[in-house]
């Protein structure tokens, strides 16, 4: 058997370079170019232009990071940049930016290896600039051993991580290996700063939301005439806008985590509410139902494309219910059907960002209810006329104009013919200067009451044992369809390509290769299932007696390679592991615990058979 890729610094082939031009799309050599010589400069203009770079940079590193955006859900939305000073030392000209990367997608290499990689020696002495602290999810610090491997002196951070136990741990790594830190708001203070710091925050608005208030972020999105309408009297609302403000509303969808519309909405319009034209992350479409009066087909009911879940009342409609789980729609039923509610449970799925396209009784319900935090409005020139034509947003209950609500940070952009005004209710939550005493951080005690059992749940990757997860970037060296070892970029790749492998058939074996290509674990999950449920006939005879002992072939060999991991779960001894997802309710713990949590159950056993105290024959195993 050949031998395994080493442990640091493997991940999956970087994500293509983004469509908008870019400074790094010029040849290396064109970068490197010293610029015509200036006048030097005092002291005092050196470091005026000092910090002017750094927050330049900086905000560069922020829109670098945008582009994770849709992408990358569960995590933050990461960019980094490196930058060098001009040969002369005395000139106050620009310093080159040398390499530049974001993260693409959870399970693919992080942003800091990405610019490390495309700086290459230039690195050395260089300052690498940061929109975000790292976040070590995984126990291998790749974010700070790229940077370190790469010889990066300086490093400025916007933002430190808004997740306490995350917060200050890659900071402390860095300037422990003896790289000066620099944090906005702690170290650099400069007025040139304020820009700097509201692009950060601005980038990451969905985790700092979610942090600060434990619900997702959430955007109200619509499109009005001149005078304020979101349809004719009759209801009929297409179109408003153009076709630029259509194409808008996709790359919003792409990047979300999940649309919501109500009954109407569904009823009217029949959306298909997919990001077409968008490559990447496919969000979750929700429909909020009270009493389940839905048409028996729809759209929206076609999962083959994305997920659909239908939030309603508990006991609307069972004879429905039924119906959409058999066209493979998730119902989930509330005691009480309300936004808060609703969104409690998107947070509880592990949701950042939500997209609300609604008609204007639930928008008024979402913004009485504070889930509502920012307005992304696109006024079309058209006026329609009518005192019976519906508004954006519903009866809110303010009788005067000083109880109307002011939009934060407004911003105004011509697209076409149509303006998209777009403004948050509530301000962007700055959790940067809490900086936490280190006995905050939360540790594993191996040593377990026998009268209390300890529960670890995991389940995104930014949770304290993110690296558990089947989507975590470590490449597993394994077979593959042809016998022949392949490095899996995934567990989750191995895994979701073995419901094919064997297949005598050239469709499944092209399925297989979809995977093996997939630059995500997302992405190789979505093939996976979807094909799974459009062909049937190509998913091997034995996957439902096989998947259990696939998976455990996956994790096995994930955690002999990479002796941090074993080391991490060893420490959770005499604990109990729940793969906390609230929808699978076969790998995962479910939401109640109500699920069979076999990745929880199958990493205990492996934690025991490392100990010495489980079988590790097949057979065995099964026997016991």
């Amino acid at each position: 058997m050949p031998p395994p890729p080493p442990p640091l610094l493997v991940g999956v082939a970087p994500a293509p370079a983004a469509t908008a031009p870019s400074f790094l799309h010029l040849p290396l050599h064109t970068r490197l170019r010293a610029a015509a010589p200036r006048v030097a400069a005092t002291a005092s203009v050196r470091a005026s232009h000092s910090h002017e770079d750094d927050a330049f940079l900086l905000r560069r590193a922020a829109d670098v990071a945008d582009r994770s955006a849709g992408l990358t859900s569960p995590h933050p939305n990461f960019g980094c940049v490196i930058a060098r000073p001009q040969r002369d030392a005395d000139s106050p000209a620009e310093p080159l930016v040398v390499g530049e990367g974001f993260l693409y997608a959870e399970g693919t290499p992080c942003a800091e290896l990405l610019a490390a990689r495309e700086a290459g020696e230039h690195a050395r002495g260089a300052t690498a600039y940061l929109n975000l602290e790292p976040g070590d999810c995984y126990g291998d610090s790749t974010a700070v051993g790229s940077l370190v491997q790469a010889g990066i002196t300086r490093v400025v951070v916007g933002l430190r991580h808004p997740l306490k136990h995350l917060r200050g741990k890659a900071i402390k790594a860095l300037r422990s290996e003896g790289i000066h830190v620099d944090v906005v708001g702690e170290d650099l203070q400069n007025k040139f700063f304020e820009e700097a710091l509201m692009s950060c925050l601005t980038v990451n608005a969905p985790l700092l939301y979610r942090t600060a208030f434990h619900v997702p972020f959430s955007v109200l999105k619509y499109a009005m005439t001149a005078d304020g309408k979101i349809a004719a009297s009759s209801g009929h609302a297409s179109w408003i806008s153009g076709k630029a403000s259509r194409g808008r509303v996709f790359e919003l969808r792409g990047r979300s985590d999940a649309v919501i519309v109500g009954g109407n909405t569904v009823r009217f319009d029949d959306p298909r509410l997919t990001a077409r034209h968008v490559k990447g992350h496919v969000p979750v479409r929700i429909v909020l139902s009270q009493s389940l009066n839905l048409p028996e087909e729809a759209n929206l009911w076609n999962v083959n494309d994305a997920y659909t879940i239908v939030a309603t009342q508990r006991g609307a409609r069972r004879d429905f219910q039924k119906k959409l789980a058999m066209k493979g729609v998730e119902v989930v039923e509330f005691d009480m059907l309300n936004p808060r509610d609703v969104m409690s449970y998107c947070y509880d799925r592990g949701y950042l960002s939500v997209l609300w396209e609604c008609g204007g009784t639930l928008a008024a319900s979402a913004i009485s209810a504070s889930v509502i935090h920012k307005v992304c409005a696109f006024v079309a020139p058209k006026i329609i006329g009518g005192s019976d034509a519906p508004t954006p947003v519903g009866e809110l209950g303010m009788s005067q104009m000083t109880q109307a609500i002011n939009f934060i940070d407004v911003s105004y952009e011509q697209i076409d013919r149509d303006m998209l005004m777009s403004g948050f209710i509530q301000p962007i939550p700055d959790l940067s200067p809490v900086i936490p005493s280190m006995d905050e951080i939360p540790s594993v005690d191996p040593e377990v009451s026998p009268y209390e059992t300890n529960i670890i749940s995991f389940y995104k990757t930014w949770d304290t044992f993110g690296a558990f997860s089947n989507f975590s970037p470590y490449p597993i060296h394994m077979p593959d369809e042809n016998g022949e070892y392949f490095t899996w970029p995934t567990v989750e790749h191995y895994y979701q390509a073995h419901k094919f492998v064997g297949v005598d058939n050239p469709q499944a074996r092209t399925i297989v290769q979809d995977i093996k290509l997939a630059k995500s674990p997302e992405e190789a999950a979505r093939i996976g299932r979807t094909r799974q449920k459009e062909f049937p006939e190509l998913v091997r005879t034995d996957w439902e007696a096989t998947k259990v002992d696939v998976m455990y072939r996956a994790i096995k060999c994930k955690f002999s390679t990479y002796p941090s991991l074993t080391n991490m779960l060893l420490s959770t001894a005499g604990s109990v592991l729940v793969e906390s997802s609230p929808h699978d309710l076969f790998w995962g713990g479910g939401r109640e615990g109500e699920g069979l949590n076999y990745l929880g159950r199958l990493l205990m056993q492996l934690r025991s058979e490392i100990r010495g105290t489980f079988p590790s024959n097949v057979e065995e195993r099964d026997a016991a």
